[in-house]
Protein backbone atom coordinates (compact mmCIF):
# COMPACT_ATOMS: atom_id res chain seq x y z
CA UNK A 1 0.00 0.00 0.00
CA UNK A 2 2.96 2.30 0.59
CA UNK A 3 4.91 1.29 -2.54
CA UNK A 4 3.31 3.98 -4.69
CA UNK A 5 4.07 6.68 -2.11
CA UNK A 6 7.68 5.52 -1.74
CA UNK A 7 8.17 5.59 -5.53
CA UNK A 8 7.11 9.24 -5.91
CA UNK A 9 9.89 11.64 -7.00
CA UNK A 10 11.69 13.65 -4.29
CA UNK A 11 9.66 16.57 -2.93
CA UNK A 12 12.28 19.08 -4.12
CA UNK A 13 12.06 17.73 -7.67
CA UNK A 14 8.26 17.83 -7.67
CA UNK A 15 8.42 21.44 -6.49
CA UNK A 16 10.77 22.41 -9.30
CA UNK A 17 8.62 20.67 -11.89
CA UNK A 18 5.51 22.49 -10.63
CA UNK A 19 7.27 25.83 -10.14
CA UNK A 20 6.27 25.85 -6.47
CA UNK A 21 8.11 28.06 -3.98
CA UNK A 22 7.43 28.73 -0.28
CA UNK A 23 5.24 31.76 0.32
CA UNK A 24 6.01 34.12 3.16
CA UNK A 25 2.38 35.25 3.53
CA UNK A 26 1.39 31.68 4.44
CA UNK A 27 4.28 31.25 6.88
CA UNK A 28 5.59 28.35 4.81
CA UNK A 29 8.82 26.57 5.68
CA UNK A 30 8.99 23.18 3.99
CA UNK A 31 10.63 20.01 5.35
CA UNK A 32 12.67 17.90 2.94
CA UNK A 33 14.54 15.70 5.46
CA UNK A 34 13.04 12.20 5.08
CA UNK A 35 14.56 10.94 8.32
CA UNK A 36 12.98 13.81 10.21
CA UNK A 37 9.53 13.58 8.63
CA UNK A 38 9.61 9.84 9.23
CA UNK A 39 10.43 10.30 12.92
CA UNK A 40 7.59 12.80 13.31
CA UNK A 41 5.06 10.55 11.58
CA UNK A 42 6.07 7.41 13.49
CA UNK A 43 5.65 9.26 16.78
CA UNK A 44 1.89 9.72 16.22
CA UNK A 45 0.10 7.34 18.63
CA UNK A 46 -2.15 4.72 17.00
CA UNK A 47 -1.40 6.10 13.54
CA UNK A 48 -2.64 2.90 11.90
CA UNK A 49 -5.93 2.91 13.81
CA UNK A 50 -7.38 6.43 13.60
CA UNK A 51 -7.50 9.16 10.94
CA UNK A 52 -4.78 11.79 10.97
CA UNK A 53 -5.55 15.45 10.23
CA UNK A 54 -2.65 17.49 8.85
CA UNK A 55 -2.67 21.27 8.56
CA UNK A 56 -0.52 22.98 5.94
CA UNK A 57 0.87 19.99 4.02
CA UNK A 58 2.47 22.23 1.39
CA UNK A 59 4.36 19.97 -1.05
CA UNK A 60 3.42 16.94 1.08
CA UNK A 61 6.77 16.00 2.61
CA UNK A 62 5.24 15.20 5.99
CA UNK A 63 2.05 13.93 4.34
CA UNK A 64 4.02 11.27 2.52
CA UNK A 65 5.76 10.26 5.76
CA UNK A 66 2.41 9.91 7.54
CA UNK A 67 1.12 7.68 4.76
CA UNK A 68 4.33 5.63 4.75
CA UNK A 69 3.96 5.18 8.52
CA UNK A 70 0.72 3.34 7.83
CA UNK A 71 -1.98 5.92 8.50
CA UNK A 72 -5.38 4.47 7.65
CA UNK A 73 -6.64 7.89 6.51
CA UNK A 74 -5.12 11.37 6.18
CA UNK A 75 -7.19 14.53 5.87
CA UNK A 76 -4.93 17.41 4.82
CA UNK A 77 -6.10 21.02 5.04
CA UNK A 78 -4.18 23.41 2.80
CA UNK A 79 -4.77 27.12 2.22
CA UNK A 80 -2.36 27.47 -0.73
CA UNK A 81 -4.03 26.26 -3.93
CA UNK A 82 -0.75 26.36 -5.85
CA UNK A 83 0.23 23.13 -4.07
CA UNK A 84 -2.58 21.26 -5.82
CA UNK A 85 -0.47 19.75 -8.66
CA UNK A 86 1.82 18.06 -6.12
CA UNK A 87 -0.92 17.07 -3.69
CA UNK A 88 -2.92 15.56 -6.57
CA UNK A 89 -0.03 13.23 -7.36
CA UNK A 90 0.15 12.13 -3.73
CA UNK A 91 -3.62 11.58 -3.68
CA UNK A 92 -3.31 9.34 -6.76
CA UNK A 93 -0.56 7.32 -5.07
CA UNK A 94 -2.37 7.00 -1.74
CA UNK A 95 -4.90 4.30 -2.69
CA UNK A 96 -7.75 6.42 -1.36
CA UNK A 97 -6.12 7.15 2.01
CA UNK A 98 -5.53 10.88 1.40
CA UNK A 99 -8.20 13.57 1.21
CA UNK A 100 -7.23 17.22 0.71
CA UNK A 101 -9.41 20.17 1.69
CA UNK A 102 -8.32 23.49 0.22
CA UNK A 103 -9.37 25.97 2.89
CA UNK A 104 -8.09 28.05 5.78
CA UNK A 105 -7.66 25.76 8.82
CA UNK A 106 -8.77 28.62 11.08
CA UNK A 107 -12.17 28.53 9.38
CA UNK A 108 -12.61 24.78 8.96
CA UNK A 109 -15.17 23.07 11.19
CA UNK A 110 -13.13 20.07 12.33
CA UNK A 111 -16.22 18.44 13.83
CA UNK A 112 -17.65 18.26 10.29
CA UNK A 113 -14.75 16.29 8.80
CA UNK A 114 -16.77 13.09 8.98
CA UNK A 115 -14.59 11.22 11.48
CA UNK A 116 -15.55 10.29 15.03
CA UNK A 117 -12.04 10.72 16.40
CA UNK A 118 -8.69 11.73 14.98
CA UNK A 119 -5.09 12.67 15.65
CA UNK A 120 -3.48 15.88 14.43
CA UNK A 121 0.04 15.92 12.99
CA UNK A 122 1.39 19.06 11.38
CA UNK A 123 4.32 21.31 10.64
CA UNK A 124 2.26 24.35 11.55
CA UNK A 125 2.67 27.66 9.75
CA UNK A 126 4.55 29.92 12.16
CA UNK A 127 2.05 32.75 11.84
CA UNK A 128 -1.05 30.80 12.99
CA UNK A 129 0.32 27.94 15.08
CA UNK A 130 -0.59 29.37 18.48
CA UNK A 131 -4.09 30.36 17.39
CA UNK A 132 -4.72 26.90 15.98
CA UNK A 133 -3.51 25.22 19.16
CA UNK A 134 -5.79 27.29 21.41
CA UNK A 135 -8.72 26.50 19.14
CA UNK A 136 -7.99 22.77 19.36
CA UNK A 137 -7.70 22.94 23.14
CA UNK A 138 -11.17 24.48 23.27
CA UNK A 139 -12.48 21.70 21.01
CA UNK A 140 -11.01 19.04 23.30
CA UNK A 141 -12.50 20.78 26.36
CA UNK A 142 -15.92 20.76 24.68
CA UNK A 143 -15.75 17.01 24.03
CA UNK A 144 -14.29 16.68 20.55
CA UNK A 145 -12.28 13.47 20.31
CA UNK A 146 -8.83 14.64 19.33
CA UNK A 147 -6.74 11.71 20.53
CA UNK A 148 -3.32 13.33 20.17
CA UNK A 149 -1.55 16.33 18.64
CA UNK A 150 1.98 16.05 17.27
CA UNK A 151 2.88 19.59 16.23
CA UNK A 152 5.90 21.51 14.99
CA UNK A 153 6.40 24.99 16.47
CA UNK A 154 9.17 27.50 16.81
CA UNK A 155 11.23 26.21 19.73
CA UNK A 156 10.35 29.22 21.89
CA UNK A 157 6.65 28.49 21.41
CA UNK A 158 7.26 24.81 22.18
CA UNK A 159 8.87 25.84 25.47
CA UNK A 160 5.93 28.10 26.25
CA UNK A 161 3.57 25.16 25.78
CA UNK A 162 5.49 22.66 27.89
CA UNK A 163 6.91 24.86 30.68
CA UNK A 164 5.99 24.69 34.35
CA UNK A 165 5.34 27.39 37.00
CA UNK A 166 8.47 29.39 37.68
CA UNK A 167 10.07 28.54 34.33
CA UNK A 168 11.23 31.39 32.13
CA UNK A 169 8.72 30.55 29.37
CA UNK A 170 5.75 29.75 31.61
CA UNK A 171 2.61 31.60 30.53
CA UNK A 172 -0.94 31.24 29.29
CA UNK A 173 -0.14 28.56 26.69
CA UNK A 174 1.34 26.32 29.37
CA UNK A 175 -1.61 26.92 31.69
CA UNK A 176 -4.26 26.18 29.07
CA UNK A 177 -2.46 23.12 27.74
CA UNK A 178 -1.62 21.57 31.09
CA UNK A 179 -5.22 21.83 32.33
CA UNK A 180 -6.38 19.66 29.43
CA UNK A 181 -3.47 17.49 28.40
CA UNK A 182 0.00 16.14 29.04
CA UNK A 183 2.64 17.69 26.79
CA UNK A 184 6.33 17.29 26.06
CA UNK A 185 8.93 18.16 23.45
CA UNK A 186 9.79 14.98 21.57
CA UNK A 187 12.06 16.21 18.75
CA UNK A 188 14.33 19.24 18.43
CA UNK A 189 14.56 20.44 14.82
CA UNK A 190 17.43 22.58 13.52
CA UNK A 191 16.61 25.46 11.18
CA UNK A 192 18.79 23.76 8.53
CA UNK A 193 16.02 21.19 8.04
CA UNK A 194 13.73 23.76 6.39
CA UNK A 195 13.45 25.49 3.03
CA UNK A 196 13.68 28.41 3.28
CA UNK A 197 15.82 28.31 6.40
CA UNK A 198 14.12 30.27 9.21
CA UNK A 199 16.15 32.31 11.68
CA UNK A 200 14.83 30.33 14.64
CA UNK A 201 15.06 26.71 15.76
CA UNK A 202 11.97 24.51 15.97
CA UNK A 203 10.67 21.62 18.02
CA UNK A 204 7.94 19.00 17.83
CA UNK A 205 5.55 18.96 20.76
CA UNK A 206 3.31 16.02 21.53
CA UNK A 207 0.09 16.81 23.37
CA UNK A 208 -2.08 13.96 24.71
CA UNK A 209 -5.51 14.89 26.14
CA UNK A 210 -5.96 13.75 29.74
CA UNK A 211 -9.53 12.72 30.48
CA UNK A 212 -9.17 13.19 34.25
CA UNK A 213 -8.02 16.77 33.77
CA UNK A 214 -10.80 17.48 31.28
CA UNK A 215 -13.44 16.07 33.65
CA UNK A 216 -12.25 18.44 36.39
CA UNK A 217 -12.27 21.49 34.12
CA UNK A 218 -14.99 24.12 34.59
CA UNK A 219 -14.64 26.75 31.87
CA UNK A 220 -11.58 27.05 29.66
CA UNK A 221 -12.86 30.36 28.29
CA UNK A 222 -12.78 31.96 31.73
CA UNK A 223 -9.31 30.57 32.39
CA UNK A 224 -8.14 32.04 29.09
CA UNK A 225 -9.54 35.43 30.15
CA UNK A 226 -7.81 35.31 33.53
CA UNK A 227 -4.45 34.22 32.13
CA UNK A 228 -4.61 37.00 29.54
CA UNK A 229 -5.29 39.51 32.32
CA UNK A 230 -2.53 38.39 34.68
CA UNK A 231 0.15 37.44 32.17
CA UNK A 232 -0.60 40.60 30.23
CA UNK A 233 1.00 42.48 33.15
CA UNK A 234 3.35 39.74 34.28
CA UNK A 235 5.82 42.09 35.98
CA UNK A 236 3.16 43.26 38.42
CA UNK A 237 2.10 41.52 41.60
CA UNK A 238 -1.32 39.93 41.20
CA UNK A 239 -2.88 42.08 43.94
CA UNK A 240 -1.96 45.18 41.92
CA UNK A 241 -3.81 43.80 38.90
CA UNK A 242 -6.81 42.40 40.79
CA UNK A 243 -7.38 44.22 44.12
CA UNK A 244 -10.01 43.20 46.65
CA UNK A 245 -9.42 39.46 46.20
CA UNK A 246 -9.04 37.10 49.15
CA UNK A 247 -5.78 35.57 47.94
CA UNK A 248 -5.44 33.37 51.04
CA UNK A 249 -8.36 31.32 49.76
CA UNK A 250 -6.10 30.16 46.92
CA UNK A 251 -3.00 29.65 49.05
CA UNK A 252 -1.51 32.94 47.86
CA UNK A 253 -0.52 36.24 49.44
CA UNK A 254 -1.22 38.51 46.49
CA UNK A 255 2.45 39.43 46.17
CA UNK A 256 3.05 36.69 43.63
CA UNK A 257 3.41 37.29 39.92
CA UNK A 258 1.53 35.25 37.34
CA UNK A 259 4.47 33.01 36.45
CA UNK A 260 4.46 31.54 39.97
CA UNK A 261 0.80 30.44 39.94
CA UNK A 262 0.00 26.79 39.20
CA UNK A 263 -2.48 25.94 36.43
CA UNK A 264 -4.90 24.36 38.90
CA UNK A 265 -4.92 27.58 40.92
CA UNK A 266 -5.70 29.58 37.78
CA UNK A 267 -8.63 27.23 37.15
CA UNK A 268 -10.02 27.68 40.67
CA UNK A 269 -9.60 31.45 40.57
CA UNK A 270 -11.26 31.74 37.16
CA UNK A 271 -14.22 29.70 38.39
CA UNK A 272 -14.68 31.95 41.43
CA UNK A 273 -13.73 35.40 40.14
CA UNK A 274 -15.04 35.59 36.57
Amino acid sequence: MTDKIASLPPVSLMMRECGLEPKKQFGQNFLFDLNLTGRIARSVPDIEKIPVVEVGPGPAGLTRAILLAGAKQVIAIEKDKTTEPILSQVIDASDGRLRVIFDDALRVDFSALGVAEYAICANLPYNVGTELLIGWLHKIASGEKIKSMTLMFQREVALRITSRPGDEHYGRLAVLTSLIADSKIIIDVPNTAFVPRPKVQSAVVQIIPNMEKIAALHDLGKIEQLTAKLFGQRRKMIRAIMPNVNWEKYGLTGTERAEKIAPETFALMAHDLL
